[in-house]
């Protein structure tokens, strides 16, 4: 990674980034396992109690766009779409039973990553994905960015901002199960392979809690700190 950033510094040609469509930076991912109420904030705003244990569900390849790309109302359920500003961890190196003092050295990356939710739907299913799974609802970038880049992966400050307004803020480090504690205890179980995708859950501040739900026009934008925004635009099906 460094030796691309290397490269990349020293071409004489450039590009603007405005100029350039962004794919997801993973395109086609085995596995997309996403975290549920992994901050206490959150989970007191959607009067649950925190998990014992970490609570997961999945999403799907169908739903991975790149900054810049539109996330789409889905006509039948367009009322109650909401966001989650997230951090994502993207695995390089397959873990198979891992310590979490070794879990790390697994991880490829990390990047913002939003778990876009048509809450109606969530909540007919205890399983939640029917509302998580949706065509376009797991924005992620702009880039991965390699873990020696980000000092401390447990205090990182994530926000949303929907038109320019800051509606959700908070840091990795009030996580119920961080990032290496996640990677160990899934890989317990499930072996994970290079390019799955592991979204760490989304701290207080979800529109559901304010009455406040995406809408045609609207720019949504997750910044995760040192990381980059993924910016996506809102648009009716």
């Amino acid at each position: 990674m460094r030796a691309l950033q290397e490269g990349a510094s020293a071409a004489n040609r450039r590009t603007p980034l405005e100029g350039v469509p962004l794919a997801p930076p993973v395109t086609d991912p085995e596995k997309i396992i996403c975290l549920g109420l992994n901050y206490s904030d959150h989970a007191a705003e959607s009067g649950q109690e925190p998990p014992q244990s970490p609570l997961w569900f999945a999403k799907f390849a169908n739903s991975l766009i790149g900054s810049g790309d539109e996330i789409v109302l889905p006509a039948a359920h367009p009322e109650y779409v909401d966001y989650e500003a997230e951090l994502a961890l993207v695995i390089g190196r397959e873990a198979h039973r891992v310590r979490a003092e070794d879990a790390l050295s697994h991880v490829a990356g990390v990047m913002p990553f939003n778990d876009v939710s048509a809450r109606d739907l969530q909540l007919q299913n205890p399983l939640w994905t029917s509302g998580k799974a949706i065509d376009t609802f797991a924005p992620c970038g702009p880039a991965l960015v390699s873990l020696d880049e980000v000092p401390d992966i447990q205090d990182l400050t994530l926000r949303t901002r929907v038109n320019g307004e800051v509606l959700q803020q908070g840091n990795t480090g009030h996580q119920i199960f961080g990032a290496a504690e996640t990677v160990a205890w899934l890989s317990r179980t499930i072996t994970l392979r290079p390019g799955d995708i592991i979204a760490t859950g989304t701290p207080a501040g979800v529109g559901a809690a304010q009455g406040r739900f995406l809408r045609a026009g609207d720019l949504v934008e997750v910044e995760v700190e040192g990381l980059g925004v993924v910016r996506n635009g809102v648009r009716a099906e």
